[in-house]
């Protein structure tokens, strides 16, 4: 089963198409109109053997956030479609992960409960064209549409590009463990009976 999810998502302040395939190999076509933004999704892709395309046309001339935000919605909405009834999925995710003299710690669960706890003091307004307050925005919209617990926290701060990159490459891996179909699961994995 191939397990791909798009979305298009149309607003008066942005336009954007978004495909995952979590059984890829790290494939990524972004574009964003933020250059930072691109960077994060690609990282994001390469190390979770995501394969994803992201097309945004947002009113930059506002400002980053409608563009941030929706493309955390719609990337959650196509996550949430490829994951279809989570059936054999181990669930869970974790990592600590180190990027230069930053530590990030990423632990999630694809529960359909979405909540988010996110610890990053930054210490600059921007990255690039990127707010910096914009980290937390875009994995609160997908965790929210994708039905995700999802827990984030610097461990060692440091140099707030670093830090950001780490926190893209931390859930890329920690999704990636979780979206791992395991044979011995015949179901999914809750006594529920359901995620």
């Amino acid at each position: 089963m191939s397990r791909v999810g798009e979305c298009s998502r149309s607003t008066k302040e942005t336009k954007i198409q978004v495909s995952i395939h979590l059984d890829g190999t790290g494939k990524a076509e972004i574009d964003t109109g933020i250059g930072f933004f691109d960077h994060m999704l690609i990282s994001f892709a390469k190390h979770g053997l995501f394969d994803l395309t992201v097309k945004v046309t947002g009113d930059l001339y506002v400002d980053c956030h409608h563009t941030i935000e929706d493309t955390g919605i719609a990337l959650g909405v196509a996550l949430r479609k490829a994951l279809g009834e989570k059936k054999s999925i181990r669930r869970y995710g974790n990592i600590i992960l180190p990027m230069d003299e930053s530590l990030v710690l990423c632990a999630l669960d694809l529960s359909g409960r979405p909540y988010l706890v996110f610890h990053a003091d930054f210490t600059t307004d921007r990255v690039g064209y990127f707010d910096t307050e914009m980290v937390r925005e875009f994995f609160h919209a997908i965790t929210y549409t994708t039905g995700m617990n999802l827990h984030i926290k610097m461990l060692e701060q440091g140099n707030n590009h670093h830090m950001i990159e780490g926190i893209f490459k931390a859930f890329a891996k920690a999704l990636d463990q979780a979206t791992i179909v395991d044979e011995r699961i015949t179901d999914v994995l809750s006594t529920k009976g359901t995620l």
